[in-house]
């Protein structure tokens, strides 16, 4: 499983010009699944994500987490976070799960989110989405379950 966290402002996810998700601040979270990837990357990664302490205290040190701030969880499945770009110019995706395997983890990551504490926002399986936040730090991150 792998995820790219961001810390986020104002974000949102629209299918077709409608809003399917957005947040007030918190996490963006793209979410990829890998085809061995199960229940125990699921829970794995929903607790690093909660947990991460990347959010500024007074002193503008990053120490606390998502669940310390109150913040949400905008939620994007991403399989093209596992494209192999070594070869050639055009990805290869085949290290990505596919989506009989992939659709049923992510809304268990989501469930888990949520079962720590977090509002949890998402956007549609397998849609053509488009994604806007305000990056707050800029902080980003790659976080592999591996």
């Amino acid at each position: 499983m792998r995820a790219v966290v961001q810390r986020t402002g104002p974000a949102s996810v629209k299918v077709d010009d409608k809003i399917v998700g957005q947040i007030d601040f918190g996490l963006l979270i793209l979410l990829g699944i890998g085809p061995d990837d199960g229940v125990e990357q699921s829970l794995w990664m929903a607790r690093k994500c909660a947990n991460l302490r990347i959010f500024p205290d007074s002193q503008k040190k990053m120490d606390l987490s998502l669940l310390d701030v109150g913040g949400a969880a905008l939620v994007v499945s991403q399989f093209t976070l596992y494209g192999d770009c070594r070869k050639g110019r055009r990805p290869n995706f085949t290290s990505a799960a596919h989506p009989d395997v992939a659709e049923p983890l992510v809304e268990d990551f989501c469930n888990r989110l949520s079962d720590l504490g977090v509002v949890v926002e998402k956007g549609v399986f397998g849609a053509d989405m488009a994604v806007s936040l305000l990056n707050d730090g800029p902080v980003t991150l790659v976080i592999d379950s591996k």
